[in-house]
Parts: structure tokens; C-alpha cells; sequence
């Protein structure tokens, strides 16, 4: 349940295919499911067609979600003297679309199922003919060149006197009159239509996210998961292993930690610091491994005396994560930066408490994150890139123990050899967040931070599949 008015938290402007997908998955898991959203999209653009006042409408039609939007329109079209719907018979086709095309084949139209563009120019008086042409071909999955036989559709319907107005986003080289988009635009200058996606779906982080995670490719070799350094330890043994299984466990290939204090973890790569805390002396090793990890998580468990340390290996970073001790003014700040406080760290970095009131909380985040991401931990986690603000209320009370927040640290230093800074911290607080709720259903409050581990991949690596 939404709580107070979240919608300063919406963002605006153009949403880019990634962003898209995981906002409608997030609607999804909260119970709007794929038919219903295309129902809505597809009786959108039937309306705008309708105002035009034509006869015929052709309705040009992929096999994925874009083409089953098409379908809806022509459904809500049949009244019309003549609605045509031409689409590909070979190749898959999404549920969502199946279903539609069902549904015309009871409904006063013609289908024309083509398989090549041999097929489509025997059907060429249709592009003649038509009043309006609707592109609903490809929509946000296209990429790289268009195939037969949408490159003659293209052709064809560009050749026509006809107005095309284009479903989401213009097929690549169609000439769209118009462009109706769903939610948000996808290009300048579409026309939006609201498709009733919950607020919630786009302020709060939610499965829908996991879709932002890059697949691994089948031909990965080791290290394409990306290479985590992790510095800390010293006053405080265990904090930095925690957070380097965290890594290991979200994806990362290789992770080595740099501490003086040594568990024998055979995952890990130890690259050992003399001494019983992390000093100026060990700044030659540390550099020399911040040079080739793609991510460094430093601060867990370091004490308060390695401050000038953990801002020389700031310097050098490419990327990190900033917890704990290393949460300390001057505040180091890396090439590019996520920082993972909890109420009192926050507070000591900025020199003011976050207010309670979830929305105040937002805006002090974010007003906050000027040389970074902030990760604010809590309740209901705050995250802000200083443009944008997502919260995440996965977790439970059970969460309280010592060592989550070493785990969550980690598990964001992996994501972020992956994906950038935000999205690394959005994704990395939800997924710990379900892995301590699964934990707490076994464990209750007696969980440990080391049983979240086990459960981080599962929450970790299922994407919701289309319906």
C-alpha cells in the first residue's frame, strides 16, 4: 500500500526499453497482468485511429506484445467498413499475442497470415486502400536491421497515402504520422497514453527489476561475472567475508578480500595485510589490486583509523561500494560510487538524521546524492542517484542482525560490475531483502547474515517470464 502522496517520486520524460520492461513486470507481480495492460493499450489506440473517422484500417502486426496491442485495436475497430490484419505465420509468438489472435478470428475482421514478402505484395491493394495504417509490428523489441516480411510492411505502408500512426514506438524506417505510447514515451514527440499501471510499479523496486540483470552469455569465460575487491577488517573479523560471499553469491566470478584478518574460505582469494589494522603501509597492494578489480567494496568491519586509505583507494577506483567505517567525512568518492548507510551513518556523513516520514526521507536522500548513489538502509530502503528515487520494502524485522548490511554491500558490489550505479542499488536491495524473508521462514529471529547467502541466487536470477 502506497503510503502518503508518492507521485513527486514518478519519474518523467522519455523510458527507455529496460526501464519499460521492468515497470511492467512490477505491475504484473502486483496483480495487472500482461492482457489486462494490453487491453488498456490496444482500446488507446483504436480511439486515436477512430477520431480520424476512416472506413479501412489496416493493421500491420508483429508476433510479441506489440503486435497482440494491434490486435486489441482491431478488435475495437470491427464496426468499420474494413479492418485487415496482416502478420507473420512462422516464428514464436508470445501468450499475450496468441490469446488476441484468437479472439479475432471471432470478430468481423480479415486476417492475412504471410510467411515472406512474396505474400505481402499479393496483398498490396491493401496498403492502396486503406484509410489508416497502424503499425504495430515490432514495437520496443526491435533491434538491428528489419527482416522479411516486416521490411516489405515498411515498404509498403511508407508508399501509401495512407497515415501510419505507429503502437509505442515506429517500426525502424516506418514514416509514423503519429506515435501513440503506453505509460511514457519511448521517443520524443509520441502522444502518452495511461494504461493504468500502478504507482507503485515505477516508485517501488520489485521483480520487474531483475530484468535489468544482463543475462550471462552462453559462451562466458571466467571473470565475465566481473572481479570484486573487498578491504576491511581488522578491529572486526568477520564483516568483510560476509560481504564478499555476498558478492560471490549475486554473480561476481572472482572476489579477493584484502584484510589483516584471515577465515579460511576457500571461495575467496586472501590477499593478506600484515598487522592488525589497515594502514598507509599497505597502500602499494591495496592499489595494485583496486587497478584491476571492475568493482571495490571497502569499509566493513575497518575501523576508524584507515580513513586516508579508503579515500587513496577511492581515487583509484573505477567503481565502488562505501559502507560502514569508510562512511566518514571527507567522504571518498570513486570514478563512480554507491554508498550503503544506515540511519546513523547517513546522518554522520550529512550531518542531519533522515526525517521518519517516508516522503521527507526521499527528498533528503536525494538531496544527498551529489558525488554518488545512496543506498539509505531502513525499513523501507531509500535509493537516489540524485535525479531519480526508488524504495524497496522487501525485508523484515528479523533483518536487525548484525552482518545483512555487510551481505547487502556485497551483493550491490557484484550487481555493479554488472549494471550501473542506481540500478545495481535498487536491484541489490530488493533481492537481500527477499533472501531475509526467506531466511526468516525458516529461521525466524534467530536468522544469521550468513544464512541469507543461499537464498540471494534464487531470489537473485529468476526473471519473471511473459505471460
Amino acid at each position: 500500500m502506497v503510503t502518503g502522496d508518492m507521485r513527486e517520486f514518478l519519474e518523467a520524460g522519455v523510458i527507455d526499453a529496460g526501464r519499460m520492461r521492468a515497470v511492467e513486470g512490477n505491475a504484473m507481480a502486483l496483480g495487472q497482468s500482461s492482457l489486462l495492460m494490453m487491453e488498456s493499450a490496444g482500446r488507446a489506440v483504436a480511439d486515436a485511429v477512430l477520431a480520424r473517422g476512416p472506413s479501412r484500417a489496416l493493421v500491420l502486426c508483429g508476433r510479441g506484445n506489440n503486435g497482440g496491442d494491434g490486435m486489441v485495436a482491431a478488435r475495437y475497430l470491427q464496426h468499420l467498413d474494413a479492418v485487415d490484419v496482416v502478420y507473420p505465420d512462422c516464428g514464436s509468438i508470445t501468450p499475450a499475442a496468441a490469446h488476441q489472435e484468437s479472439l479475432l478470428r471471432h470478430c468481423s475482421v480479415a486476417l492475412h497470415p504471410v510467411r515472406c514478402a512474396a505474400d505481402v505484395e499479393r496483398i498490396g491493394s491493401l496498403f492502396d486502400d486503406a484509410d489508416v495504417i497502424i503499425d504495430a509490428m515490432l514495437g520496443t523489441g526491435a533491434s538491428g536491421t528489419v527482416r522479411e516480411p516486416f521490411a516489405t510492411f515498411v515498404a509498403r505502408a511508407n508508399a501509401s497515402a495512407a497515415p501510419v500512426l505507429a503502437v509505442d514506438i515506429p517500426t525502424p524506417g516506418i514514416r509514423a504520422d503519429r506515435i501513440v505510447s503506453f505509460h511514457r514515451p519511448k521517443v520524443a514527440g509520441a502522444d502518452v497514453v495511461d494504461i493504468g499501471i500502478p504507482l507503485e510499479a515505477e516508485v517501488y523496486t520489485g521483480p520487474g527489476d531483475l530484468t535489468l540483470v544482463p543475462a550471462r552469455a552462453s559462451g562466458a569465460h571466467k571473470g565475465a561475472g566481473g572481479e570484486v575487491l573487498v578491504v576491511g577488517g581488522g578491529p572486526y573479523q568477520g564483516a568483510p567475508y560476509i560481504a564478499a560471499m555476498g558478492a560471490l553469491r549475486a554473480g561476481a566470478d572472482i572476489v579477493r578480500i584484502a584484510s589483516p584478518a584471515y577465515i579460511p574460505m576457500p571461495d575467496l582469494i586472501y590477499e593478506r595485510l600484515e598487522g592488525k589494522a589497515i594502514t598507509a603501509d599497505h597502500l602499494e597492494t591495496i592499489l595494485r589490486l583496486t587497478e584491476r578489480a571492475d568493482v571495490v567494496v571497502c569499509g566493513m568491519g575497518l575501523g576508524v583509523e584507515s580513513h586516508d586509505v579508503v579515500l587513496a583507494i577511492a581515487g583509484a577506483a573505477k567503481r565502488a561500494v562505501f559502507d560502514a567505517d569508510a562512511l566518514t567525512r571527507p567522504l571518498p568518492v570513486a570514478k563512480e560510487t554507491i554508498y550503503t548507510p544506515h540511519a546513523g551513518e547517513f546522518a554522520r556523513i550529512t550531518g542531519a538524521a533522515p526525517p521518519a516520514d517516508l516522503g521527507a526521507r526521499g527528498r533528503c536522500v536525494k538531496a544527498a546524492a551529489t558525488t554518488g548513489t545512496v543506498l539509505l538502509k531502513g525499513p523501507v530502503d531509500v535509493v537516489s542517484d540524485g535525479a531519480r528515487v526508488r524504495f524497496n520494502r522487501t525485508g523484515t524485522p528479523a533483518m536487525t542482525t548484525g552482518g545483512t548490511g555487510d551481505l547487502l554491500a556485497g551483493v550491490a558490489g557484484a550487481l555493479f560490475c554488472q549494471a550501473p550505479a542506481f540500478e545495481a542499488a535498487c536491484i541489490a536491495a530488493y533481492v537481500c531483502g527477499r533472501a531475509g524473508m526467506r531466511a526468516a521462514e525458516e529461521r525466524g529471529c534467530g536468522m544469521l547474515a550468513t544464512d541469507i547467502l543461499d537464498h540471494v541466487p534464487a531470489e537473485l536470477f529468476r526473471c519473471p517470464g511473459p505471460e
